[in-house]
């Protein structure tokens, strides 16, 4: 039976073979089982093709499901720059990314992903859409970046904007769940972006730069 209307896509959509096999190769080596949802991953996909992108800044790799859907919405020429913490979980992307067939189109960058943003400004990079999904204290500080190394038009989305329901309750207050507020707050507020909030999962927020 089914309960909710996540259940429902789901059911409607089945996950394609390639993908769950990051997810179980993510579940093997004992990694965080957080990618981002099937339902927001083929929007991901849809919303680069549809809007043309041809240079992505993934910030949190993880174990490469967003970034073969990232990669999946480009063009033949377009280019994926993704921003790991960890070398190993970069490793792995990378792996499934080439399998995948994006090997030429994806350059990954390892450590802070502060560190790496400055660094990108300092080299006058631009892209044309980014994804958030990486640790949720910095969420206003990628933001801040992903402003700021925006061309015009570009398109904005950060995923779990619920933390599973902690935004919501205000109970819950730790330094993560005060960080997605601000974050949720100032993209819903800031006169730069036109945006919205999707309900469903753990909440994607989506921005365009104006």
């Amino acid at each position: 039976m089914l309960t909710t209307p996540d259940d429902y896509v789901n059911q409607l959509y089945p996950e394609d073979d390639e993908l769950k096999q990051v997810l179980q190769a993510i579940r093997e080596k004992g990694m965080p089982e957080v990618s981002v949802a099937p339902a927001y991953g083929r929007l991901l996909t849809l919303l680069v093709q549809t809007s043309g992108a041809r240079s992505i800044l993934e910030i949190g790799a993880l174990g490469g499901y967003s970034g073969i859907c990232l990669c999946r919405g480009l063009p033949a020429d377009g280019r994926l720059t993704s921003l790991e913490l960890k070398e190993e979980y970069a490793q792995l992307a990378g792996s499934h990314l080439d399998k995948a067939g994006f090997k030429d189109r994806v350059e990954y960058r390892i450590g802070p992903a502060a560190d790496s943003l400055a660094e990108l400004k300092r080299e006058g990079k631009t892209f044309d859409f980014f994804f958030i999904d990486a640790d949720k204290e910095n969420y206003p500080l990628y933001l801040d970046y992903a402003i700021e190394l925006a061309n015009p038009g570009a398109l904005i989305a950060g995923d779990n904007c619920f933390l599973r329901g902690r935004t919501l309750n205000s109970d819950k207050n730790g330094p993560s769940v005060q960080a997605v507020r601000r974050f949720n707050e100032r993209i819903a507020t800031d006169d730069r972006l036109v945006s919205t909030l999707l309900p469903a999962y753990d909440g994607l927020i989506l921005a365009r730069v104006k």
